[in-house]
C-alpha cells in the first residue's frame, strides 16, 4: 500500500472520531440508543495503526468492532483495506460492499449499505483523478446517497434525519478522498450539505426496547459452518463476519442466557460482551445543534463520557496504547488499564493528531453558537497551541473562546463541572468566561501515588530515584501548578496519605461550607467509597462529593494505586 493511500485510510478514522457526537445525536435505527458514533470510533480505531501492519489492523477490526454499525463497517473495511493503490480501489470497494451486505442477516437499504453501493457505482462510472473536481463529483454522489436514507426507512422519516451509520461512512469517505488529493482542510459543511436532517424532529418519540446487545467471537469448526444460518433465528439485527477460523457475531437478544447456551452448543466461545439496550437508550440524548453556549474540554479532566453528555459537554480525547491496541481515553475502562499495567503490559499515551483536533474544533463551531474550550494545561498537552492556531485561521467571528486552565485530571474536571453548573443559570457568555477564570484560580488538587516506577517508565523521574523511593515506601504527594506537577509532601502508606488529605481540606475549607469535592480512584474504588468518602463526609457534612475514575492518561503515568482529591 502506498503512503498516500495509507494516510487516506487513517484520516477517515480520525475524522469520524471528531464528529462522533453528531453521529450519536441522530442515531435512531435500528435502535434509538445514540451510540453509532461511539461504535464507529471504537471499531475503526485499528486503522490508526495501519502504518505498522495492515494484516494486524484488519484482524483487530474484526476483533474490536462493536455495535450494529461498527460490525458492518468492519466487514466492509476488512476488504476495502486490501487496496494497494488507487487502481485497485474499485475492486476493493466491490469486495467490501459485498462483504458488508452478506454480513447482515436482514440487510436494508437506507443504511450505510446504501453508501457502500453508491461508492461502488461512482468508482465504476468515473475514472479516478487526483484533483479537486474528481473529489467533488464523488462527494456529491455519496452525499445524495446519504440524503436518500431519510426517505427510505420509516424510523428515519419519523425522526427527520439521515441514517447515522450512513453519515458516519460519508464523513469517513470525504476525508479519505480529500486526503488522496492532498487536501487537509476546507471540507464541506455537513449542515449545509444535509441542512435540517441532522437534528431530530421535536415530534419524534423513541420506541421502547428491551434485551441485550451482544458481541461475540466463536471458533469456526465444521459443525458451526453448517449452523451459521441458524444464528439469524437467535435474535434481531444479526451481523455475522467469518474470518479464517473464527466467526464474529453481533446480535440483539431478549434472553442472553439462552443465547449463550445455544452458542456454546455450536462451538467454542472465545469472547462474549453484552450490554443492556434499555440502559443505552436511557442515556441517549438529542442536543440542539444551535444552543447559544457550549462547553468543550479535554478528556484528561477525569470526566466520563456519560457524565459529559449529561452536562452537555464535548470531550476531546487523548489516546492510550495498551500493548498493540490504541483506544480513545474515554472508551477504555480503568479495570482493563490498571490490570494491564500490573501485568507488565506496555502502556503509553498520545494526543489526537492535529487533523483530528482541528476537526473536533470545527464540529463544535458548526453545531453551536458560542463555545468555551477549557483546555488542559500547556504543560500536560499541546492542545492550547493547536487550538489557538486553528482559531486564528477559522474563527473570524470570535465564537470559539479558549482558556488555558493550567490543569489536568480532577482539577480540570472540577473547573469544568463548576463552569457547567454556572452555565446552566445564565445565557451571558462573557460572565461564563469570567466565572471559569475564577474557578481556574480557586480549584486545587492533591494526587497520591502508590509506586514511583510508573513515573520513571514515562521518563518523568529517574529510574534510580523511583527504585529507592519504592524500596523505602516513599509515596509522594503531588499538586498541580501552571508549570506542571510539584511534589509537596510524602507519606509512608495509605493511612498517611489520607491523613495528609484531611489536614489539607480542614485547612482550606470551612467546616460549615458546602464545597464540591471530587474523589478520584484508579484501581481502588472500594477503598475510596468505603473509607475516604466517609471520613470527608464526616468532616464536611454539607459537601457534595463526587467519586470518579482518575484521568486514564494521567493514570498511565502515575500507575495503579493512585488516588486524588480535587475541590
Amino acid at each position: 500500500m502506498n503512503r498516500i493511500l495509507q494516510k487516506a485510510f487513517i484520516s477517515g478514522a480520525e475524522r469520524v472520531s471528531a464528529w462522533a457526537d453528531l453521529i450519536d445525536s441522530i442515531n435512531v435505527f435500528p435502535v434509538a440508543d445514540g451510540d453509532t458514533g461511539r461504535n464507529l470510533t471504537i471499531s475503526l480505531a485499528p486503522l490508526r495503526q495501519l502504518d505498522e501492519d495492515r494484516e494486524y489492523a484488519i484482524r483487530q477490526l474484526l476483533v474490536s468492532s462493536c455495535g450494529n454499525s461498527g460490525n458492518i463497517a468492519a466487514s466492509f473495511f476488512s476488504k476495502f483495506l486490501k487496496a494497494d493503490s488507487s487502481a485497485s480501489l474499485f475492486q476493493a470497494a466491490v469486495s467490501g460492499r459485498d462483504s458488508a451486505w452478506q454480513s447482515v442477516s436482514h440487510p436494508r437499504q437506507g443504511t450505510m449499505l446504501t453508501v457502500f453501493d453508491a461508492l461502488v457505482e461512482i468508482l465504476e462510472d468515473v475514472d479516478i483523478r487526483y484533483n479537486n473536481g474528481y473529489v467533488s463529483e464523488v462527494i456529491d454522489y455519496l452525499g445524495n446517497a446519504v440524503k436518500s436514507t431519510s426517505n427510505i426507512l420509516p424510523q428515519l422519516k419519523d425522526a427527520g434525519v439521515v441514517d447515522a451509520g450512513a453519515l458516519g461512512i460519508y464523513i469517513y469517505l470525504e476525508s479519505f478522498f480529500n486526503t488522496l488529493v492532498g487536501k487537509k482542510n476546507g471540507f464541506r459543511s455537513l449542515f449545509s450539505t444535509f441542512r435540517d436532517r441532522l437534528q431530530l424532529s421535536s415530534s419524534f418519540r423513541k420506541r421502547a426496547e428491551t434485551g441485550h446487545c451482544v458481541n461475540m467471537i466463536i471458533n469456526l469448526d465444521d459443525n458451526l459452518r453448517k449452523s451459521i444460518n441458524k444464528l439469524a433465528e437467535y435474535g434481531k439485527n444479526v451481523v455475522v463476519i467469518p474470518e479464517n477460523d473464527y466467526l464474529k457475531v453481533h446480535i440483539h437478544t431478549d434472553n442472553k442466557k439462552k443465547l449463550r447456551k445455544r452458542i456454546e452448543s455450536l462451538g467454542d466461545l472465545i469472547q462474549w460482551k453484552d450490554a443492556d439496550i434499555a440502559v443505552h437508550m436511557q442515556g441517549f440524548q438529542s442536543r440542539n445543534p444551535r444552543q447559544p453556549l457550549h462547553l468543550m474540554t479535554d478528556a484528561a479532566g477525569s470526566l466520563t463520557r456519560e457524565e459529559a453528555q449529561k452536562l452537555g459537554i464535548t470531550l476531546l480525547d487523548s489516546y492510550i496504547m495498551v500493548g498493540k491496541r490504541s483506544l480513545p481515553e474515554t472508551f477504555l475502562t480503568p479495570e482493563r488499564l490498571y490490570a494491564s499495567m500490573r501485568n507488565g503490559v506496555k502502556v503509553t499515551t498520545s494526543q489526537a493528531s492535529v487533523f483530528e483536533r482541528n476537526q473536533s474544533y470545527q464540529s463544535v463551531l458548526d453545531r453551536y453558537q458560542n463555545i468555551l474550550y477549557l483546555c488542559a494545561g500547556s504543560f500536560f498537552t499541546g492542545n492550547y497551541g493547536v487550538a489557538a492556531e486553528w482559531k486564528q485561521k477559522n474563527d473570524p467571528s470570535d465564537r470559539f473562546k479558549i482558556i488555558d486552565t493550567g490543569a489536568a485530571s480532577g482539577r480540570l474536571g472540577t473547573i469544568v463541572i463548576a463552569t457547567a453548573m454556572y452555565l446552566a443559570k445564565t445565557d451571558n457568555f462573557d460572565s461564563v468566561c469570567k466565572f471559569a477564570l475564577r474557578a481556574v484560580h480557586k480549584c486545587k488538587e492533591y494526587i497520591f501515588l502508590d509506586k514511583l516506577k510508573y513515573l520513571a517508565a514515562g521518563g518523568r523521574l529517574a529510574k534510580s530515584n523511583a527504585f529507592f523511593g519504592d524500596i523505602f515506601n516513599v509515596k509522594p504527594v503531588l499538586s498541580q501548578t501552571v508549570e506542571g506537577i510539584q511534589k509537596i509532601g510524602t507519606a509512608k502508606n495509605r493511612d498517611g496519605q489520607l491523613e495528609f488529605a484531611l489536614e489539607k481540606l480542614e485547612k482550606e475549607l470551612e467546616k460549615k461550607s458546602s464545597p464540591f469535592i471530587m474523589l478520584e480512584y484508579s484501581d481502588n474504588k472500594s477503598w475510596i467509597n468505603d473509607t475516604v468518602k466517609k471520613k470527608i463526609t464526616k468532616l464536611f457534612p454539607l459537601s457534595e462529593i463526587s467519586v470518579k475514575p482518575f484521568s486514564l492518561t494521567s493514570g498511565v503515568h502515575m500507575g495503579p494505586g493512585t488516588w486524588a482529591v480535587a475541590f
